[in-house]
C-alpha cells in the first residue's frame, strides 16, 4: 500500500476518533461565558463583542441548519460544529507530524520500508491523539466558541507550509503560499491566533530557499517574520480601516459629501493600486513582488468577512455590540477600544502616582450631517515608570496581590527586576506553565487557581514529587480526590514530548527550530503581549492551545525516538510497533482515561436551565438588570434562539454606559416594548454626560428622582458646575433620593396584590451609593422615574450590590431575580440573614417553573455549574425559612422534598457547600426532619475535618495556606455544634465538638483560640 493512501486512511481514523470523542462529550446546549452570545448571534446573524468573529458566526449558522427547525437543538448542532472543527484540527495535526517525521527519517531517494511506514504513522497517531485528549483543547472542542475553529485554521496553515516545502521546487508550487495567505485572511474573521504562525512559516521558507543557513540569515528571517506579522496585524487589520475612516472624515467634513464616500474612494484607490502593482510585477517579471501583492489581496479578500459586521449592524439587530455602522465606530470596534489599553514595554507600576494628563487623538462620532468631535483620548502621565511594567494595575485587589506574591512592602516602588520577577513567577510560571503542566503532567482539581497551592494546581500522581511541591499527599482532601478533574499523567506525556524534542533537534535542527518557534509565539509571546492582571474571573488556558499543539508534535516524534533509542536490537517493524504502542499508552491512552470524566458535559444543562430560571423569575413584561457574562449571555441565548420569555427586556449594566446600548433599549425587541427612557440621543451620545460628579449642596430631606433626572439632563449653564479642564458638567447635588408612590397605581399595575396594599410605602427613599453618576446610572434613574410601575423591575441575584445604586432595601427575591417593590421596611427581618423575599412568587417559581440543569444526575459539573448549586441551595433554604416563619409548614416540607429530589445533596463543591447546607439543616430541624438534618451536619463535619486536616498538614510544611477556608470551616463547625445541641442531638454535637477540638489544636499555631462559645 502506498504512503499517501496509508497517510490519508490513518489520518481520517484519527479524525473520527477525535470527532466521536467530542460529539459524545459535548454540552447539549449553550455553555457559560461567551457561548450564549455566540450562538444567539450566529443564529440571527447579529454583532458580538469586540473585535467580532464574523466568519465563525457564518460557519456556526451553517451547522444550525441540521437542527431542522427545532430551536432547542440549535445550540447542540453549533456545538457539533466545534467538535467537527476540532476533529479536523487533529486530522491536519496528524498530517503535519507525519510530514515532519517522513522528512526526518527518510532520505531523498530512499525506499520506504514497512518499518519506517509504521513508525511515521505511529508518530502521527501518538501526537495527534495526545492533543485530542489534552485538557485545554478538549474543553473548547465541546462548546460553541471561536477557539475550535481558530485551532483548525492554525493547523491548516502549518500543514500547508509543509506541503509547499515538499513541492517548492515544482512549477506553480507558490500557489500553496497564496492558499496560506487566503486562509490567514479568513482566520481573522475567527480569531487572530493564526497570525502567530507567521514567524515559523518564514523560517520554513528561508530554510527551503537557502542552500546554507547563516546566523545573519536566521536573524533577518526572524525580523522579516515579525514584520510580516506586524504588517497584517496593524497595517491590514487596523490601518486599512483607519485610512478609510479618515478619508471619509475629509470627504464628509471638508468636501461636504455624504457618509461613506471617502471609504468608497479609498477602496477604489486601494483596488486600483493593487491591480496596477500586480500588472507591473507580471510585466517586469518580479516574482517576489507578485507573490507579495497577491498574498495581500487574498488576505484582504479573507478579511472581507468583516463586511458582515457592518451590514448587520446597520440592520439594528437585538444584539448589536458597539453598533459599528460607520467608519469610525467600526474602527473602534476592531481596535477593541471598549477594553482599554495596557502598558507593554514601558509604563507605570501599581503604586505609581498620576502626575498629569495629556490629550491624545481626537475621538470622532457620526453626527446628523457630518462627523463630530466626541472628545479627546486622554493619556495619564505617571511617576516611577519602568521597563516591562508587569505589575501595573492600580486596582486595590490587584495591588494587594502584587505585594503578597512578590513580598513587597508599601514603600517599595517596583523596578525592572521586580517586574521581570512577576513575569517569570506569575505570568509565565503560574499562568502559563501551570496550564502547560495541566495538559501534559496532571491536574489537582478544577477549582479556580489563585496561587494558594491547594486549588487549580498541576499535579503528577508521583507522590514524592507532589509532596515536595504541594505538601503531604497521604491524606488528600475530598476537594481533590473526589474532584473529577483530579488527573494524574505521571509526567508521561511531558517526557514523551521532551524526548521527541531532543530527538528532533538532534536529527533535524531546522525543523525542530521551526516547531520551537511555533511553540514560543503561541505560548510565551502571548503571555508577553497579554500582560495579564491577576485574579482573573476564569482560567485562561484556552489562549495558549497553539503552543500545546506544537508540543503535541514532539509527543508524536517521541515515538520515533523510542524506536531509535530503545528498540535498536529489534527488527524495524517490531520496533516500530512497540514504540507506537508505548507512545499511545504513555500519552493519549492515559490522558483519555484520566480526562474523560471531567470533560464529559453530555448530561449537563445548567447554563440552559439557569438562564430559563432567571427569566421565569420575572413577572410579564419585566425589565431585568444583569451585570456579568454568565447572568447575561445564557439569557441572550435562550431568549434569542429558543424564544423563551421574549417579553422580558434584559439590560446589561456593564454595557449601560454606552450610547449605542441605550439606543437599542429605546427600540422594540422581540415582544418587549421600548424602555421608558425619556433622554434624547443628543443628551447621551458619546462624549456627553459620560461621568457627572456629585457636589453636595446640603439639601435637606430627599429629592424627587424626576427632578434629579431633569437637573442631570438640563442644558442650562446655571444647572452645571465648572470642571478642571474649563468645561461645565451636569452634577448630582444630593445623594438622598425618593420616588413618591401612588398606592392605587401600584395595586392597579399588579406590582403589589390588593391584599397587601397596607404594606405599600407612601414614598421610596434611599441614599445613592456612589460619588458620581454615569450615563448608565442616569438611564436607570430615567427608567425608574418614568416607569410608573407599569413594567416590573428586577435585578439578577448575581448583580453586585453596589450596582443597586442604593435601592437594596426595596429589593425582594422571587428566585434568581430581586424585584423592586415599594414596600415598607420589615422591622422583624433577621439581622443575620437580612435577605427579603416575595415568598408567594418565589414558591410558585421554585415549585412550578424552575428547571434544575440535571444537577443531581449530571456526570460532571464544571466549576461554574457547581457554583450554581450554591445559588439554588440558598434559594431552597431561604424559601423554606420564610415559609416556616409564615407558619406554612406543609409548603415548607414540599420545598424540602423538592430540594432533595433535584439537587446533588450528597456532593460537596468546596467549603461554600458547607455554608449553604448548614442553613438548610437549620430549617430541617425546625420542620422535625431530624434524620435529614443530622445527615447533613454529620457529612459536613466529616468534610470540614478532611479539608482542614489537609490544610493543616500543608500549612505545617509550606506556611499558612487556605486561611479563608480554615476560618469559614471552623466558624460553621462551631455553629453546627450549637445548632445540633439546641436540637437535642447531643451525640452528633459531641462528635462535632471532638472534630472541632482536634482541628483547633492543629491550627492553633496559625490562628488565635477559636473555641465555641458556651
Amino acid at each position: 500500500m502506498n504512503y499517501s493512501k496509508v497517510n490519508n486512511i490513518v489520518g481520517w481514523i484519527c479524525f473520527l476518533i477525535a470527532t466521536l470523542t467530542y460529539v459524545l462529550t459535548l454540552e447539549p446546549s449553550a455553555s457559560f461565558w461567551d457561548c450564549g452570545e455566540f450562538i444567539a448571534s450566529a443564529f440571527r446573524m447579529q454583532v458580538v463583542h469586540q473585535p467580532g468573529a464574523p466568519l465563525f458566526l457564518m460557519i456556526q449558522r451553517f451547522f444550525s441548519i441540521f437542527a431542522t427547525g427545532d430551536l432547542t437543538k440549535i445550540a447542540y448542532w453549533m456545538n457539533v460544529g466545534s467538535a467537527v472543527s476540532s476533529g479536523a484540527t487533529i486530522l491536519f495535526l496528524f498530517w503535519t507530524i507525519t510530514a515532519l517525521a517522513k522528512k526526518t527519517i527518510l532520505k531523498a531517494g530512499e525506499e520506504l520500508t514497512t518499518g519506517k511506514l509504521i513508525s511515521i504513522m505511529g508518530a502521527g497517531a501518538v501526537g495527534a491523539l495526545a492533543y485530542t485528549f489534552s485538557d485545554s483543547f478538549w474543553f473548547s472542542a465541546v462548546e460553541s466558541e471561536v477557539y475550535a475553529q481558530s485551532s483548525l485554521f492554525t493547523a491548516i496553515v502549518f500543514w500547508a507550509i509543509l506541503k509547499w516545502e515538499a513541492h517548492a521546487d515544482e512549477p506553480r508550487a507558490d500557489r500553496w503560499l497564496l492558499f496560506i495567505a487566503y486562509i490567514m485572511g479568513l482566520s481573522i474573521g475567527i480569531h487572530l491566533l493564526n497570525l502567530l504562525t507567521i514567524p515559523a512559516l518564514a523560517f520554513i521558507y528561508y530554510f527551503k530557499r537557502t542552500d546554507k543557513a547563516t546566523t545573519a540569515g536566521i536573524f533577518k528571517t526572524l525580523i522579516v517574520g515579525i514584520l510580516i506579522l506586524a504588517v497584517i496585524q496593524y497595517g491590514i487589520i487596523q490601518y486599512l480601516v483607519s485610512f478609510g475612516a479618515y478619508f471619509d472624515l475629509f470627504f464628509v467634513n471638508t468636501l461636504g459629501l455624504g457618509f461613506g464616500t471617502g471609504v468608497l474612494f479609498f477602496a477604489i484607490l486601494l483596488i486600483g493600486g493593487m491591480v496596477w502593482g500586480i500588472r507591473y510585477s507580471i510585466k517586469h517579471q518580479k516574482k517576489l513582488l507578485n507573490l507579495g501583492l497577491l498574498s495581500v489581496v487574498l488576505i484582504i479578500f479573507g478579511y472581507a468577512s468583516f463586511s458582515m459586521i457592518i451590514i448587520r449592524a446597520k440592520a439594528d439587530p437585538n444584539l448589536n455590540n458597539s453598533a459599528p455602522k460607520d467608519a469610525f465606530s467600526f474602527l473602534s470596534y476592531l481596535n477593541r477600544e471598549q477594553y482599554g489599553d495596557r502598558p507593554l514595554a514601558y509604563g507605570p507600576n501599581y503604586n505609581s502616582e498620576r502626575t498629569g494628563v495629556t490629550e491624545g487623538k481626537t475621538i470622532w462620532r457620526k453626527g446628523k450631517d457630518k462627523y463630530e468631535v466626541a472628545g479627546k483620548k486622554t493619556d495619564y502621565e505617571y511617576n516611577n515608570n519602568t521597563l516591562l511594567p508587569r505589575m501595573y494595575s492600580d486596582d486595590a485587589r490587584h495591588a494587594s496581590f502584587y505585594k503578597e506574591w512578590m513580598h513587597l512592602d508599601d514603600s517599595k516602588n517596583p523596578n525592572l527586576v521586580d517586574n521581570v520577577g512577576f513575569l517569570a513567577s506569575y505570568q509565565i510560571g503560574y499562568m502559563y506553565m501551570r496550564y502547560f503542566f495541566w495538559n501534559f503532567v496532571g491536574r489537582q482539581n478544577d477549582e479556580q487557581g489563585q496561587g494558594s497551592g491547594f486549588e487549580g494546581e498541576w499535579i503528577s500522581g508521583i507522590k514524592p514529587i507532589d509532596a515536595m511541591l504541594r505538601g503531604d499527599q497521604s491524606h488528600l482532601p475530598p476537594s481533590t480526590v473526589d474532584n473529577k478533574a483530579y488527573n494524574r499523567f505521571f509526567f508521561l506525556p511531558l517526557i514523551m514530548g521532551i524526548i521527541g524534542a531532543l530527538w528532533h533537534f538532534k536529527r533535524n535542527q531546522k525543523d525542530a527550530g521551526v516547531v520551537a518557534l511555533l511553540f514560543f509565539f503561541t505560548g510565551i509571546a502571548i503571555v508577553l503581549y497579554l500582560n495579564q492582571k491577576p485574579l482573573e474571573p476564569r482560567e485562561r488556558d484556552y489562549a495558549y492551545v497553539g503552543s500545546f499543539y506544537a508540543f503535541a508534535i514532539w509527543i508524536g516524534l517521541g515515538a520515533l525516538a523510542i524506536k531509535e533509542w530503545l528498540f535498536k536490537k529489534l527488527t524495524p517493524t517490531t520496533g516500530a510497533i512497540g514504540a507506537t504502542v508505548i507512545g499511545l499508552l504513555a500519552a493519549p491512552v492515559i490522558m483519555a482515561e484520566q480526562g474523560w470524566d471531567d470533560h464529559d458535559r453530555s448530561t449537563k444543562l445548567v447554563p440552559h436551565d439557569i438562564a430559563l430560571d432567571y427569566l421565569q423569575s420575572c413577572a410579564p413584561n419585566a425589565i431585568l438588570f444583569t451585570y456579568g457574562d454568565n447572568d447575561t449571555y445564557p439569557l441572550w441565548y435562550i431568549q434569542e434562539v429558543e424564544n423563551v420569555r421574549p417579553d422580558v427586556r434584559i439590560v446589561n449594566l456593564s454595557l449601560f454606559d454606552t450610547d449605542w446600548y441605550i439606543n437599542g433599549l429605546r427600540q422594540k425587541q422581540n415582544e418587549s416594548a421600548p424602555l421608558p427612557i425619556t433622554m434624547k440621543p443628543e443628551q447621551y451620545v458619546q462624549g456627553e454626560r459620560d461621568v457627572m460628579p456629585y457636589d453636595d449642596y446640603k439639601i435637606a430631606g430627599s429629592i424627587e428622582l424626576k427632578n434629579v433626572v431633569d437637573l442631570l439632563l438640563s442644558n442650562d449653564d446655571s444647572d452645571k458646575v465648572p470642571m478642571q479642564d474649563g468645561t461645565k458638567s451636569n452634577f448630582l447635588p444630593t445623594k438622598n433620593l425618593k420616588i413618591t408612590i401612588d398606592p392605587q397605581q401600584v395595586v392597579s399595575t399588579g406590582t403589589v396584590p390588593a391584599a397587601d396594599a397596607s404594606k405599600i410605602a407612601t414614598e421610596m427613599d434611599w441614599k445613592f451609593n456612589k460619588g458620581y453618576v454615569t450615563k448608565g446610572t442616569l438611564a436607570m434613574f430615567d427608567i425608574l422615574a418614568h416607569n410608573n410601575w407599569k413594567r416590573p423591575i428586577y435585578f439578577a441575584s448575581t448583580v453586585p450590590s453596589e450596582q443597586y445604586n442604593g435601592l437594596d432595601k426595596y429589593l425582594y427575591s422571587e428566585g434568581l431575580a430581586l424585584r423592586l417593590l415599594p414596600l415598607k421596611a420589615d422591622t422583624t427581618a433577621s439581622d443575620e440573614r437580612p435577605e427579603q423575599l416575595n415568598t408567594p412568587a418565589m414558591y410558585n417559581n421554585v415549585m412550578t417553573k424552575f428547571k434544575w440543569g440535571n444537577m443531581k444526575t449530571a456526570k460532571y459539573l464544571d466549576p461554574q455549574s457547581s457554583d450554581d448549586t450554591f445559588i439554588f441551595t440558598n434559594i431552597f433554604s431561604s424559601l423554606t425559612g420564610s415559609l416556616i416563619k409564615d407558619g406554612k409548614i406543609d409548603e415548607a416540607k414540599k420545598v424540602v422534598d423538592k430540594y432533595f429530589a433535584v439537587m446533588p445533596t450528597d456532593k460537596f463543591f468546596g467549603i461554600r457547600t458547607v455554608v449553604v447546607k448548614f442553613y438548610m439543616a437549620e430549617n430541617l430541624y425546625k420542620l422535625g426532619e431530624t434524620a435529614r438534618a443530622n445527615d447533613i451536619m454529620d457529612k459536613s463535619g466529616e468534610y470540614i475535618n478532611k479539608e482542614l486536616t489537609y490544610l493543616a498538614d500543608i500549612s505545617q510544611s509550606k506556611g499558612l495556606t487556605g486561611s479563608q477556608n480554615i476560618q469559614t470551616g471552623l466558624y460553621y463547625l462551631d455553629r453546627m455544634i450549637k445548632t445540633s445541641k439546641a436540637a437535642g442531638q447531643d451525640k452528633l454535637s459531641d462528635k462535632l465538638q471532638k472534630t472541632f477540638n482536634a482541628l483547633e489544636s492543629r491550627l492553633s499555631a496559625f490562628f488565635p483560640q477559636q473555641g465555641p462559645q458556651q
